[in-house]
């Protein structure tokens, strides 16, 4: 893959790149295959399914049929709302003054997640990140979730832009997959849910320990954006 000619869109993950929600989730995860009677998991195997939709992340846990699947995750958001009016979501650092000065140097800015549309919503409001994100897509507004290329080729389409000139930023191997798969450039951030390995192993043209890493990269690969 070259290298684009005009770097113009950032397509962000959510979870484990700009909001810290792994706490909440493994949690919450653990205490749907409670009340459901299932078998416990450790948080780490919990952690390692964050970037799947719901049913998927509980398909991938552990072997069940689409049934019990959906069960999990109809439950898990039910305790997922007890649970955020205890566990704060915070965003990780140095996350919101790099969106910002991004968005100042006029780099267009979305998210793709398999996290719910509302829910996401309701994370880019608390963050206050409405001003600088102008297209949120969530697991519930694709066909097809990552690792396949549907989230990025909508929000291709949306921006009427190609591949070439979007990178997708994520902490998960799913993410780094969506974004090759869609011919465009990733970056992976370490401080989330994947490890550096991971990051790499799945194709990872950058990666990078601290959000702020992110905007020299960006600016690197733009000729236009950010010059006089």
């Amino acid at each position: 893959m070259t290298a684009p000619q005009n770097l113009r869109l950032l397509i962000f993950d959510f979870d484990g790149t700009l909001g810290d929600t792994s706490l909440i989730i493994t949690t919450t995860m653990q205490a749907t295959l409670k009340a459901l009677g299932l078998p416990m998991k450790p948080a780490k195997a919990c952690r390692q399914t964050i970037g799947l939709p719901l049913a998927g992340c509980f398909k991938a846990l552990m072997e069940m049929d689409d049934e019990m699947a959906q069960k999990c995750a109809d439950t898990y958001r039910v305790l997922f709302e007890e649970k955020s009016k205890t566990l704060q979501v915070k965003p990780f650092p140095h996350v919101i003054t790099t969106l910002q000065r991004l968005h100042s140097e006029g780099f267009l800015l979305s998210i793709a997640s398999s996290r719910g549309h509302d829910s996401l919503m309701n994370f880019v409001n608390a963050f206050r990140l409405a001003p600088y994100i102008s297209l949120v897509l969530g697991g519930d507004d694709v066909e097809r979730a990552k690792p396949d290329p549907a989230p990025v080729l909508a929000t291709l389409s949306h921006y009427r832009l190609r591949p070439s000139e979007a990178m997708v930023v994520g902490d998960m191997h799913y993410d780094i997959l969506m974004g090759r798969n869609a011919g465009c450039l990733t970056c992976g951030v370490t401080f989330g849910n994947g490890s550096r390995r991971e990051l790499r192993e799945a194709g990872a043209n950058f990666v990078i320990d601290d959000f702020r890493d992110l905007e020299p990269i960006a600016a690197s690969l733009s000729r236009t954006i950010g010059r006089p």
